[in-house]
C-alpha cells in the first residue's frame, strides 16, 4: 500500500488506472469507522495496487479526487478506479474484506 501525498502523485495514479484497476482508500485519522476500514483494506488479498489518502494531511488531494471522479467525498471511502473513473465505491462500515473482494471480482475483468 502506498500513500498519495501530492496532487501530482494523484494525477499519475489516475493515469495508471487506464492500464490497470487501482484500489483507493480515503482515511480519517480521527474516525472509528476509518480505523476499521483501514484494517480491512490492509488485509485485502489482491495483486491490484492499493493506495491510501489521509484526508487530514492531504485534504487538497482528497478534493482533487472528488472533482476528478465526480464522486462525493466521504471518509472512510473505498474506490475501485478504472480508465480514470470510479467504477465502484463503499463507505464507512460497508468497507469489509468480503464485500471488497466480491466487488473486485464483479467489476474488475
Amino acid at each position: 500500500m502506498q500513500r498519495i501525498k501530492t496532487n501530482e502523485d494523484w494525477g499519475k495514479i489516475l493515469k495508471q488506472s487506464k492500464e490497470q484497476p487501482i484500489l483507493l482508500l480515503k482515511f480519517s485519522m480521527t474516525c472509528i469507522s476509518s480505523i476499521s476500514a483501514l484494517k480491512e483494506f490492509k488485509a485485502l488479498n489482491t495483486d491490484l495496487p492499493k493506495y491510501l489518502v489521509i484526508v487530514q494531511l492531504e485534504r487538497d488531494v482528497s478534493n482533487f479526487i472528488e472533482n476528478d471522479l465526480g464522486v462525493k467525498h466521504e471518509s472512510p471511502q473505498f474506490l475501485i478506479l478504472l480508465n480514470e473513473k470510479g467504477i465502484w465505491q463503499a463507505t464507512h462500515y460497508k468497507i469489509k474484506r468480503t464485500l471488497l473482494t466480491e466487488a473486485i471480482h464483479t467489476y474488475v475483468k
